[in-house]
């Protein structure tokens, strides 16, 4: 006979959802009658299941699909539960204090809002004052810490850790002067790119200061870099995927065909995308179609 105790019945589906969700956490994570494979994480483990969901989540918006939305954001939560009730074990925070946490930087951040009634200003004003209350915030902490860079979280992916640092630096006075400054510097990275060639160690680090001055002109223009990259993966895949449908519409496949050939059925998906996104704003704009 097993030790092993039978596990508690979670709440029942009438429940609050998010205490049901908490219940069910608490059971994988009981010593005694929990799931072995969740007792045997820890914050490091799970953190990269974190990120995927958040990528999933930002990949359901981006297919405007609701319903998987709806799954990803509840696969999100959970990794917040997860997170929240390992802290709770160590007797650090539990989801109560994460909860009231962000409660409290929600209401500091709109004093508009809970404080002093509408004050008049428009989106791009709120933005402004959002971002001058978060400014403080970290002026607060910055006084605490060592540099300028600290706190940027090292698990974040890798655009967004370089447009953050760039951000942190260009803070205190360390940035380009212009756009124009920069487009300079990716001309010299490239060139030097081109003279590592040979060398695989130079070749990676000259690429990577490529991408990084990539990021930095992306700052300055106020583009996402993330999302403009995600949007042309997002390109590339939808107008490949038409080149492979026009050849199977030939009975050949990518492989039964030359360069050439794949290059002038790709020329053929742009004009196509281009002639229906020139067609669809005729529309918009009230112009009847020819």
């Amino acid at each position: 006979m097993s030790d092993r105790r039978a596990a508690p019945v979670p709440p029942p589906d009438d429940a609050d959802p998010v205490a049901r969700l908490r219940a069910i956490m608490r059971t994988l994570r009981d010593p005694a009658a929990g799931c072995p494979w969740d007792l045997k994480q820890d914050f490091a483990s799970i953190a990269p299941y974190t990120i995927e969901e958040a990528y999933e989540v930002a990949d359901a918006i981006a297919r405007a699909d609701m319903g998987d939305l709806a799954d990803e954001l509840g696969d999100l939560l959970l990794q917040v539960v997860y997170h929240a009730q390992m802290a709770e074990e160590q007797g650090a925070f539990g989801f109560e204090g994460v909860a009231a946490g962000v409660c409290a930087k929600m209401i500091r951040r709109h004093p508009h809002v809970f404080d002093h009634g509408p004050d008049g200003r428009d989106a791009d004003g709120q933005t402004v004052a959002w971002e001058a209350i978060k400014a403080a915030e970290r002026a607060a902490k910055e006084r605490e810490a060592a540099g300028a860079l600290d706190g940027v979280a090292a698990g974040l992916p890798s655009l967004t850790r370089a447009r953050k640092l760039q951000a942190r630096a260009a803070r205190v006075g360390f940035d380009w002067p212009s756009a124009a400054d920069v487009l300079d510097k990716i001309v010299e990275e490239a060139r030097e790119i081109e003279a590592a060639r040979g060398d695989a160690d130079a070749l990676e680090d000259e690429f990577g200061d490529l991408m990084f001055v990539m990021v930095n002109l992306a700052r300055h223009m106020g583009v996402d870099p993330d999302a403009a990259l995600r949007r042309a993966n997002a390109k590339f895949e939808r107008r490949f995927r038409a080149v492979e449908a026009a050849l199977a519409a030939q009975g050949r496949t990518p492989t039964e065909s030359t360069l050439a050939e794949m290059d002038a059925l790709w020329d053929e998906a742009k004009a196509r995308e281009r002639a229906a996104a020139g067609h669809g704003a005729a529309e918009s704009a009230g112009a009847k179609p020819r």
